[in-house]
């Protein structure tokens, strides 16, 4: 055989060694991933069992309004195309401290020394728009027997009017943190090793452009992202922020996720690695057409080498 023959043949060899070695994208199914139920507001979480979690809101159908969402479900997947329904976690008649039902909007969950902890806004009387708290149910399992607590997080400055969204971002160094905050306000504030109570009291996050709410943040190689939902008339837009450090300063980098002809008045995500993959979740109107009855979609997600994020399109 030729010398360059032969390279040739231990070049095509070495590229199919390493193809075959390369991890497999993984694909995904169509939008929206949950059609059974109206889903929105996804928070993605990837757990020590290998399988990603989805805790979303729930719009009932027939729709009332926003005083009509309740009875949360948790979805997981090992493939991002076969999801499973765990079924309902919670309702706002568990919620012992509050008099006023329904109104159960968008949640989260974090996960600490053996126990998971279910966080959503929910009004304490009548008067919801003014007497929002942040409640919490515990499991020892991420998808079933949460127990809600029979006071929600306490500490200063997270309560109160259009205080919605909360968002718990534990850090590799394993101490938690709580954003949360509506109405163009967003405020965040450190957790007590309980994850129940607050370290110090919340202070308002700084740098955010035209912040509506819906905060999240999420790490990536050392830096820091603030994901929210900006105020587009209409229909929201996916809008970030990036820092060095998680108590700022934020630095705005505009949209990049647009509501698109699909989008609802709201929109609402998270951003999670997967595999070696990264993703983020939304919600819109595809499936039913309407604003009151959302679902949650997904789509991966890529950065650029200085570390923004490049534009998504839904699909």
């Amino acid at each position: 055989m030729k010398s360059s023959t032969l390279q040739t043949a231990l070049v095509a060899i070495t590229i199919g060694m390493l193809s075959s070695c390369s991890p497999k994208k993984i694909e995904l199914g169509p939008n929206p991933f949950i059609t059974h139920m109206y889903t929105a507001d996804p928070s993605a979480h990837v757990w020590d069992d290998g399988r990603l979690y989805v805790y979303a809101s729930h719009d009932i159908d027939p729709p009332r309004g926003c005083d009509l969402m309740d009875r949360y479900h948790v979805f997981s997947t090992d493939n991002m195309k076969d999801w499973t329904d765990h079924g309902e976690i919670l309702n706002s008649h568990q919620v012992t401290w509050s008099t006023q039902p329904g109104f159960m909007w968008a949640p989260d969950c974090a996960y600490k020394d053996g126990t998971y902890y279910f966080y959503f806004p929910h009004p304490e009387n009548e008067n919801w728009g003014w007497s929002w708290q942040i409640g919490v149910a515990v499991s020892k399992s991420p998808a079933t027997g949460f127990t809600v607590l029979d006071k929600p997080v306490q500490g200063e400055g997270i309560s109160g009017h259009c205080m919605i969204d909360p968002c718990v971002f534990v850090d590799d160094d394993g101490k938690a943190y709580l954003f949360n905050g509506g109405c163009g306000r967003c405020v965040m504030a450190p957790l007590k090793d309980n994850m129940v109570e607050l370290a110090a009291p919340a202070t308002e996050v700084q740098g955010l452009e035209n912040f509506h709410e819906g905060a999240w943040v999420h790490k990536y190689k050392g830096k820091y992202y603030l994901s929210y939902p900006d105020n587009t008339d209409g229909a929201n837009n996916m809008c970030y922020a990036m820092s060095e450090s998680i108590y700022g300063p934020w630095k705005s980098m505009g949209i990049f996720l647009a509501s698109g002809e699909k989008g609802s008045g709201t929109i609402h995500g998270s951003i999670v690695e997967y595999k070696g993959e990264w993703f983020v979740f939304y919600h819109n109107k595809a499936l039913s057409g309407r604003d009151e009855l959302r679902s949650i979609c997904v789509e991966k997600l890529e950065y650029n080498p200085d570390g923004t994020i490049k534009p998504v399109k839904q699909h």
